[in-house]
């Protein structure tokens, strides 16, 4: 038997499912990764139900792909994304969240390193890249740790709490 391209040590990235809806709902209606996520008001479970629903739709077209982040116990503990895929010239953009239990425990690293292995061999796409607050020295550690290469900055970019924030273009191309 393989080993499966999404599943590493410590997790494994799978489709969401129904049984995802309360752990999506708690994470989504976070008001502390608001900032981040650009969101500006909670979302209902109805609306998240229906998300889940179309969750299965294809990356080609609905240009994105948004995955579970598991725990070998397959406990879901944060979401791997896939977003703007553009076939054409052969990128996407890359994010990750993970609850705050499971953070710095090295999942988000493997997590994230099973989807380049997966954007890269079976998607066969050229390139990455991630935005960052420049202010989330996590997650800079976290992509610069992976080979990701920090390309530019978006100034005043990010308007939160009557603040203007800098961010940070990084980017991967493919091995």
């Amino acid at each position: 038997m393989g080993i499966s391209i999404l599943k590493g040590k410590y997790c494994q990235l799978r489709a969401l499912e129904p049984k995802d809806l309360d752990f999506l709902y708690a994470l989504e209606n976070d008001t502390e990764i608001w900032e981040i996520s650009n969101t500006l008001k909670p979302y209902s479970r109805a609306v998240l139900k229906n998300y889940l629903g179309n969750a299965h739709r294809d990356i080609y077209e609905v240009k994105q792909l948004r995955l579970c982040i598991c725990n070998p116990k397959d406990e879901s503990v944060g979401f791997i994304d896939l977003f703007d895929f553009d076939p054409k010239h052969s990128r996407a953009g890359i994010g990750i969240i993970l609850n705050t239990t499971n953070r710095n425990k090295g999942l988000g690293a493997e997590a994230l390193s099973l989807l380049l292995d997966y954007t890269f061999s079976v998607l066969d796409l050229h390139q990455v890249y991630a935005n960052i607050l420049e202010d989330n020295l996590t997650s800079i550690h976290l992509f610069e740790k992976l080979g990701f290469q920090r390309v530019g900055v978006k100034k005043d970019w990010i308007r939160w709490d009557g603040k203007f924030k800098n961010e940070l273009l990084y980017q991967k191309l493919k091995p």
